[in-house]
This record gives C-alpha cells, sequence and structure tokens, in this order.
C-alpha cells in the first residue's frame, strides 16, 4: 500500500487547528440576497427563465467536487484513496464492471451514516432539495453517505454513474443530462477523468462536455492508471487524448491534465513514480486553493447571480413599457404583443436596455428565451421597476444595484483579499507551481 503522508501534508488534514467559522460571512451574505435580489427575482419571475433557484442550503454549503467520466476509469476508486476508505464499510464500490449507477454525495458527518434521496431532498437544509423537480425515479438513485473525515468538513463529494455511450438516456429513468447540468452549475471544481483504454468521445461525453461550456476554468482534466503503461505508450495515449477532447473544448488555454494513478496501491515498478507524485500533490494544491477560496466563490457567485437578476428585470420593464407604448383603444393586445415578442430588434429592446443602463452585450440573455417565458408569464401579470417602491422599503431596482455594486464587494473586501492561504503549501511539498486562483465564476 502506499503511503498517504503527501495528503495528509498538503491538504493539511494532520493538522490540530480548529475549523475557521465562516457564519457571520454566510449569515451577511444571506441577509444580502433575501433583502436585496430575491424580492426583484420573485417578482419578475427569474426562476421560471432560468430554472435556477437559490435556497440558503446553497448559500451556507461547502465547496462541491463533482467527479465525471467514462465508466469504470477510477471514479469512485479515487475518491476512496482521497477519503481513506479503502477495506472500510463505506467504500464505494468499485470494479471493472460498470459499478456505480446512483450519484452518491459524500457528506461530513458525526458518524458513518447512508441518507436515501427522498430524504436529502425533503430536507430544506441541505442544498439539494431543488433535486426534487427531477422524479421520484432520479430521487431512488441519489444517495448520501455521511463520513466523519476532517476533508468532507470543508469539502463535499459528488460521485456520479459512468458514461456508457451505446446507452439511451431513457433507459436511465430520468433525464441524467438535466441532472448532471444541476450539479455541473454549483460545482466549484469538475475532475472529468480518464483511463488509457476509454479515450473514444461518443454522443453523450460529447453533450456532457457541452455543458461544462463556459465552466472551463473550473474543470481539471485526470488521466488515471498511468502506471499501467510504459513510457512510450503513455505520451500516445496522453496525445491521443488531447486529439479526441480538442473539438469539444474550444478555448485558447487548454484546462490542466494531471497524469498519475489515483489508488492505494504502490505504483508499478519501472515507471515515472516521482511524476506521478508530484502530479498528484498539484491536484491536491488546486483542491486546497479551491477550499481556501470558499467565500470568494460564494460571494462572486451570488453577485453574478444578482446581475443577471438585475438584466431579466431591466427586459421585462422594457417590453412592457414597449407594450403599453402600442397599445391604443383599439389594439388587440394579444396581437401587439406577439409582435413584440416575435421581433424585438424592431422595438430596439435589446439595444436599448444597452443604450441606457450599464449592462455588457455579452451579458444579455438569448432573446429566444423570453418567447418561452412570456409564453407562461402574460405581459400583463408584472408591473414596470418605476412602481415597485415604497416609502419604507425602497426601490427594488435600486436595492438590487447596492447590492452588486456596493455591499457584496465590500463583503469580498471584508475577508481580506490580499491573504495567499495556499502559499506555503508548495513550500512543505515541493510541488514546483504555485496554483492561481482560477475558481471565480465569472
Amino acid at each position: 500500500m502506499r503511503d498517504r503522508s503527501h495528503i495528509e501534508k498538503t491538504l493539511m488534514l494532520s493538522e490540530d487547528k480548529p475549523s475557521d467559522d465562516y457564519s457571520a460571512v454566510l449569515q451577511r451574505l444571506r441577509k444580502i440576497y433575501h433583502a436585496s435580489i430575491k424580492p426583484l427575482e420573485q417578482s419578475y419571475k427569474y426562476n421560471e427563465l432560468r430554472q435556477h433557484e437559490i435556497t440558503d442550503g446553497e448559500i451556507t454549503s461547502k465547496p462541491m467536487v463533482l467527479f465525471l467520466g467514462p465508466w469504470s476509469v477510477g471514479k469512485s476508486t479515487m475518491i476512496n484513496y482521497l477519503l481513506g476508505l479503502e477495506n472500510t464499510r463505506y467504500q464505494l464500490y468499485t470494479g471493472a464492471e460498470p459499478t456505480t449507477s446512483e450519484f452518491t454525495v459524500l457528506m461530513h458527518g458525526p458518524k458513518l451514516k447512508t441518507i436515501e434521496g427522498i430524504v436529502m431532498a425533503a430536507d430544506s437544509a441541505r442544498s439539494f432539495s431543488p433535486l426534487e423537480k427531477f422524479g421520484q425515479n432520479f430521487l431512488e438513485k441519489l444517495i448520501g453517505i455521511e463520513v466523519p473525515h476532517k476533508l468532507l468538513e470543508r469539502v463535499t463529494f459528488v460521485d456520479t454513474p459512468g458514461i456508457i455511450e451505446n446507452r439511451k438516456q431513457q433507459e436511465r429513468g430520468y433525464p441524467f443530462n438535466d441532472v448532471c447540468q444541476w450539479f455541473i452549475d454549483r460545482a466549484d471544481l469538475i475532475f472529468v477523468v480518464f483511463d488509457p483504454t476509454k479515450l473514444d468521445v461518443g454522443l453523450e461525453l460529447e453533450m456532457l462536455f457541452r455543458q461544462l461550456k463556459g465552466r472551463e476554468s473550473q474543470i481539471r482534466i485526470i488521466l488515471n492508471k498511468a502506471d499501467n503503461l510504459a513510457t512510450q505508450m503513455l505520451m500516445r495515449v496522453y496525445g491521443a487524448l488531447f486529439w479526441s477532447l480538442a473539438p469539444l473544448i474550444n478555448v485558447t488555454e487548454p484546462p490542466r491534465v494531471y497524469v498519475s494513478s489515483f489508488w492505494p496501491q504502490d505504483y508499478k515498478p519501472d515507471t515515472h513514480w516521482e511524476l506521478f507524485l508530484k502530479e498528484e500533490i498539484s491536484l491536491l494544491e488546486d483542491l486546497n486553493q479551491v477550499i481556501e477560496n470558499r467565500l470568494e466563490n460564494k460571494i462572486a457567485f451570488i453577485r453574478q447571480h444578482a446581475i443577471r437578476v438585475r438584466i431579466h428585470a431591466l427586459l421585462v420593464d422594457r417590453y412592457l413599457q414597449t407594450y403599453r407604448e402600442k397599445m391604443t383603444f383599439f389594439s388587440d393586445g394579444e396581437l401587439v404583443f406577439k409582435d413584440i415578442v416575435e421581433d424585438p430588434d424592431k422595438f430596439y429592446i435589446f439595444k436599448t436596455i444597452l443604450a441606457k443602463t450599464n449592462v455588457s452585450k455579452f451579458d444579455l440573455p438569448n432573446r429566444e428565451a423570453y418567447k418561452d417565458f412570456f409564453g407562461i408569464n402574460p405581459i400583463s401579470n408584472f408591473k414596470l421597476l418605476s412602481q415597485q417602491c415604497s416609502y419604507m422599503g425602497g426601490c427594488f431596482l435600486e436595492k438590487i444595484e447596492r447590492a452588486i455594486t456596493q455591499e457584496l464587494p465590500s463583503l469580498l473586501g471584508s475577508l481580506g483579499l490580499g491573504k495567499n492561504p495556499g502559499a506555503s503549501n508548495c513550500d512543505k511539498t515541493g510541488c514546483g507551481e504555485t496554483p492561481k486562483n482560477r475558481y471565480k465564476k465569472h
């Protein structure tokens, strides 16, 4: 069995320091969200446009690390190895055949305990209650495991069913891609795991990478089981992996690829074990950096959400203003609004928002989405932004703008961003590179 001391040292699991208390900052963040963002979000039914409702559990949740990839590439084995669960009764089941058929969430708890998916979804204090919308068939395929482990005090791991290219999505009995998207949207770090025998990219994997677009800074590619190959063959496999993924990841800077064998057995003789160990430590550094930046990422995530809510409210307000301007005593309201929704450019809906407000054209949502949105939400259900004010409470738009420009940046500043908590770890482990903070959700 391999020595695990580098895991303990890099993730600082052996240090007897009290866990940081972030409750005051999270409570303040929660208060800003409920007071300044949620009123506008509910008034303009933002959830029906994006299908993304933020719960209190999501605001206070730990960073989430998601494991994706083809079947039997070592995702469950890697989690067992990082947490030291091998040969315990709560180790994740592994094997050469497809073994994981559930979405398994590993969380911290005072004792080893399994939680059914139906119970997890019913508990509003957890961040998984929105998963109820995917139906009972999915909840039967969701399982939570509580483990008393120091690493899980600071992070949550999610193991996913392996991708099997010859299986259709409907055979799973639930919308697999939609569920993956839900976890991808909330993950702070995404490990996409491959092994040398499964480098082919089929339709399901291609769809998965399409869902990962815009999240490239969170993705880490792992070429697992690398000690099974001789040096020359490993170089060929590494090149083949890049060749397979190049059409799917359309960014100037390719994601980081880690080459190692993430399991407790010792490296095979006559392999580049020193390289594999350095790669493993580098991956642990990345994981540690995500944990250290959890509050910054959470605040950035809520601020990004607030910006989207504000843009949505401005657009609905503009649609409503245009509708009222075009309506006459003899007009058919339904036909007038249908004309506006079908061709918003004719009425300068989006151009007016860009001209009169400080909104970037790259942040504007897809105009096609508003056809569906107004299909189920008649325009008469909404009020103008100028009417969303009260003497005691102020105006909804002013409150969300103050949260975006003042309150959230001020909260971020109060964390003392000058510190670099992960810098000293490389001195201890000799990993050779200082990880960059690339996890901000832009």
